[in-house]
């Protein structure tokens, strides 16, 4: 299995294939990873030459530094629409909302508490990378233009979903309260989506746990709703839902803090660990 990664070693920024804990950078081929995605290089890459550098000698970001978009499904997941209580079945349309890139942060690097609240909440979900642009796209050629796969914690700060009647955005784009990574992996076989069994452990304690064969919207309807509405390119980043067990369901509710390791696992999509830490003045 083929995986690429980003990252930054303080003086410059890079990415490249990972094999084991070695990085071969791949930066002289092209610039980011996004642009190798937009050229349909990922295969050709996993095999190309370049300096070497280690994974204790860098940190990693998230895989697509730059890209265009990245929006969010939510309530993807039918135990998650029956949290709301509200007595609705299996919503017709998927809910959406976008993210910031500086929202999210690398693998291994800690999400980030503001002092405005202390509701900081996990959600693992799988990530699709788009490689093939494309605007109304057929719910049949909508894996034509996935190029690659990851995971994601979506965190959210609880409180601040709430302040408005008809949006969530100013709760999921605080500075790097979420991840993507550890890696981007090509995206090959319809099987590798078909039903990825994705969990997420705080402390080791298992939070969240289901397969995306349950997905509300499947990974093809997600394509083509979103696309309907606006053109998808390369690049564009698509978080899928999260599963039922968030820190917000228990009574009383269990927020992230600082010292709690948060771990999304996924089939063939490794782990996403990430540490928490207060925001520094």
């Amino acid at each position: 299995m083929s995986r690429f990664v980003s990252y930054t070693t303080g003086q410059a920024c890079g990415w490249g294939h990972l094999d084991g804990d070695v990085i071969t950078d791949l930066t002289a081929h092209f610039p980011t990873l996004r642009a190798a995605i937009e050229a349909g290089a990922l295969a050709a890459l996993a095999q190309a030459n370049g300096p070497k550098i280690t994974l204790d000698q860098v940190d990693l970001t998230i895989p697509i530094t730059n890209p265009e978009k990245i929006l969010c499904v939510g309530v993807n997941f039918p135990d998650r629409n029956a949290e709301y209580k509200d007595g609705q079945d299996a919503p017709r349309f998927m809910s959406l909302f976008p993210r910031f890139p500086r929202s999210f942060t690398g693998a291994g690097q800690p999400l980030i508490r503001p002092p405005e609240s202390p509701q900081l909440d996990y959600e693992g979900e799988v990530v699709i990378i788009i490689g093939k642009p494309g605007r109304r796209i057929a719910e049949a050629e909508a894996y034509d233009h996935i190029a690659a796969l990851s995971l994601a914690n979506e965190g959210t700060i609880r409180d601040w979903v709430q302040h408005a009647k008809f949006n969530v955005t100013q709760g999921k784009n605080w500075d790097k309260s979420g991840s993507i990574g550890p890696f981007v992996t090509p995206f090959r076989d319809p099987a590798q989506l078909d039903d990825i069994a994705l969990e997420t452990r705080v402390n080791g304690e298992l939070r969240q746990q289901d397969r995306s064969s349950r997905m509300i919207f499947s990974f093809r309807k997600i394509v083509a709703y979103v696309s309907t509405f606006t053109t998808l390119v390369p690049g564009d980043v698509i978080l899928c839902g999260t599963p039922t067990g968030a820190g917000a369901r228990f009574d009383p509710p269990i927020w992230l803090k600082p010292g709690d390791v948060v771990d999304i696992t996924a089939t063939g999509l490794g782990t996403l660990r990430n540490t928490i830490a207060d925001e520094t003045p």
